[in-house]
């Protein structure tokens, strides 16, 4: 086989006899411990993050050091491309206005409210999700809703708990985006119901809905 390979055999024998030197082990340890750092933050850390985690934990080292074990084991951080406003971005479909139109000052409490839904993953349970309704007035959330999943029930729900601390509907504007929980058939009419303005953000663009 050596003689195939054209090399000798004492190079093949060195190999494979070889003891590791301690500088070759605290090389494959300190390459280790960058990984397990790296794995451990979801392949998010670069080389800036993962040697100052490592000092964190009593591991000294420099920037370049770390930055020559990615390489040498051929990571690096994921990189998420940062959302790139437009200004002129998206617009509300001809049926629908954006009546706040980003005005978000309100003189009173129970005139201008604003809903959206966030997801929340829970470890036992996977992802859930909490539609909040907020009183641009005073910033309170004056109604919730939480569940495992996200429907049109569910943002009403939230208008509906949020209703319960309101003597009167009639004229409120409720500001929220163009997603299918509030674009819906049930949302709209429970609106209509306690006549109640539904004013929508332009499409694409979450600065129209930024304070919630």
């Amino acid at each position: 086989m050596c003689k195939a390979l054209g090399f000798a055999r004492s190079t093949y024998y060195a190999a494979i006899n070889h003891v590791p030197s301690k500088k070759e082990q605290e090389y494959a340890e300190f390459s280790n411990q960058v990984l397990s750092v790296y794995l451990e933050f979801k392949k998010r850390y670069g080389a800036v993050k993962i040697q100052r985690e490592l000092n964190d934990r009593n591991i000294p080292c420099s920037v370049r050091r770390v930055q020559r074990h990615m390489q040498c084991l051929g990571i690096k951080s994921i990189v998420v491309r940062k959302y790139q406003y437009q200004k002129n971005q998206g617009k509300v479909p001809d049926d629908k206005k954006n009546i706040f139109n980003q005005d978000f000052k309100s003189d009173t409490i129970f005139k201008k409210l604003v809903t959206d839904i966030t997801y929340i993953y829970v470890q036992s349970e996977g992802w859930t999700y909490l539609a909040s309704v907020m009183d641009l007035f005073d910033r309170k959330i004056i109604g919730w809703a939480y569940g495992k999943n996200i429907t049109a029930d569910l943002a009403t729900q939230a208008v509906k708990n949020a209703c319960l601390n309101i003597p009167n509907t009639n004229g409120i504007i409720l500001h929220s985006d163009l997603g299918s929980q509030y674009t819906s058939d049930t949302f709209e009419k429970y609106l209509r119901t306690q006549g109640i303005q539904h004013s929508f953000s332009r499409k694409g663009n979450p600065y129209d809905n930024a304070c919630i």
